[in-house]
């Protein structure tokens, strides 16, 4: 019991950048989709008076392709099931949403992943 506790704990601490790597290798070697693999990492939840005006659904709106516009455009077509033409029209009309009415924590997921491929991105 104790090495789940310890795991669990583990699991809390995981930064945005591992968050991602592990929701890849759920996807690659198990299968499981990145989105279901964000809500399950869910962190600790806040507590005061935040409650009342926190948000739940978020848009991930890329403003900015960046330098890497081709690894930005192979990531928004992988995101988004969109086709490779339908992936690039979206990158450059920037600023356009890339998600729309998501989770933080996808939200926050998608943001991670978006920059790190050079693009610019911001949660509404």
């Amino acid at each position: 019991m104790a090495d789940l506790k310890d795991f669990a704990e583990q699991l809390v601490n995981l930064t945005v950048k591992e968050v991602n790597e592990l929701a890849t290798i759920l996807k690659d070697e198990y299968g499981i989709e990145p989105a279901a693999a964000a809500v399950t990492m869910a962190g600790p939840a806040g507590g005061g008076d935040d409650d009342a005006e926190e948000q739940t659904e978020f848009d991930v709106i890329l403003t900015a392709p960046g330098g890497s516009k081709l690894a930005v455009v192979k990531l928004v077509k992988e995101l988004t099931g969109l086709g490779l033409k339908d992936a690039k029209g979206l990158v450059d009309s920037a600023p356009k949403a890339v998600k729309e009415g998501v989770s933080k924590d996808e939200a926050e997921a998608l943001k991670a992943q978006l920059e790190e491929a050079g693009a610019e991105v911001e949660l509404k």
